[in-house]
């Protein structure tokens, strides 16, 4: 009965896999939220940030755990089998790891920065170099990138072959271009999301907007798993939400910032919406670019370009509140989601027309 229901309405698995990851995220928070209280555990605020933050130190964070035992449980639950979905689960699930160790280092020596930055790189590129490996070996995901309204930009042209018994025609493919393309997109789009997590509820509202974005044009390229993986991913940001908001109850710590970047990222490479994901998450690409331009520019004029960095930190410090940086940001998020799917839609449709 169930199987025929869903079969003949796959849109409602989607709108299941949005609604029983904000219900199972926000049923298991506040138990999480006391836990966390009575064994205090805690974040740690930077010292050099704005002072109002100061307040929130020893606010319980790790709320990703929640997060991510919440989207498990449902996609185990709704998900049709795919292996496209399952290589992007396990990637996602390897980077809240890698985050949950970051947030344990930040607890444990009472400190706002966990892992070296040398040590959360290295974790994050044998992510990225496995997932690539596997979706462009076993899943045929081609080496192509796809420019808006331009042909396929073919990034496997350099590619080497070594023999593998267990790959399917007995080797390896290593399109290096292609590789270094997805180092780039996993591992900057999940530290992008990481420096968003900043204020409370920016994070959480900004990627809810972006995956239900990717889940509409995963649905319209009948990737139906990714579209309901991406509508879990966005239902467990409304859960959290909810004791996220401004003042927060809880943080969601590197372990959901990060394992949503790679999420975000990796259900990108699979519906070659490479390009197209950077405009949709243009606010996460425009908080990592003011943390490098803000470093380059102190560097050669030992003067800072903005009063702050990440972004959403320098309108604190022109004196805006931060709730309405956090509200302007989700408009502006929303905005670019919303223009990064116009674009995908007719990209096609213009392609044909000039064709």
């Amino acid at each position: 009965m169930l199987s025929s229901l869903f079969s003949a309405y796959p849109s409602f698995l989607v709108f299941l896999g949005f609604i029983v990851a904000t219900a199972l995220t926000m049923a298991l928070m506040p138990a999480w939220i006391r836990l966390l209280t009575r064994t205090h555990i805690g974040q740690q605020v930077r010292a050099d940030g704005p002072q109002s933050h100061l307040v929130k130190q020893g606010t319980p964070t790790m709320g990703g755990v929640i997060m991510l035992i919440a989207i498990v449980i449902t996609v185990l639950l709704v998900v049709p089998p795919s292996w496209g979905f399952v290589a992007a689960l396990l990637a996602t699930l390897c980077t809240a790891a890698l985050g949950l160790f970051d947030d344990a280092e930040k607890v444990i020596h009472e400190r706002s920065l966990g892992l070296t930055p040398k040590g959360k790189l290295i974790g994050q590129f044998a992510i990225a170099t496995l997932f690539t490996l596997y979706v462009v070996n076993w899943l045929g995901i081609a080496p192509t990138v796809q420019i808006p309204f331009l042909q396929p930009w073919d990034f496997g042209v350099l590619t080497t072959s070594i023999p593998c018994p267990i790959c399917p025609d007995g080797s390896l493919d290593i399109p290096w271009l292609y590789l270094v393309f997805c180092y780039l997109l996993i591992i900057g789009m999940s530290n992008a999301v990481n420096l968003t997590d900043g204020l409370d509820g920016l994070a959480a509202g900004t990627v809810m907007v972006v995956m239900i974005v990717m889940a509409a044009i995963a649905y319209r390229e009948n990737m139906l798993p990714m579209a309901v993986f991406a509508a879990t991913m966005a239902g467990a940001c409304v859960g959290f939400l909810w004791f996220n908001a401004y003042p927060a109850d809880i943080f969601m710590g590197d372990t959901g910032s990060l394992a949503l970047g790679s999420a975000l990222a990796c259900i990108a490479i699979i519906t070659k919406t490479e390009v197209f994901s950077l405009i949709i998450g243009g606010l996460f690409v425009a908080e990592a670019c003011s943390v490098i331009l803000q470093v380059v520019h102190y560097k050669r004029t030992k003067k800072r370009l903005f009063l702050m960095a990440p972004l959403h930190h320098h309108f604190e410090k022109k004196g805006w509140s931060e709730t309405k940086v956090v509200i302007r940001f989700w408009i502006v998020s929303g905005a670019l989601a919303g223009f990064g799917f116009v674009l995908f839609f007719i990209q096609p449709i213009v392609m044909g027309m000039v064709a």
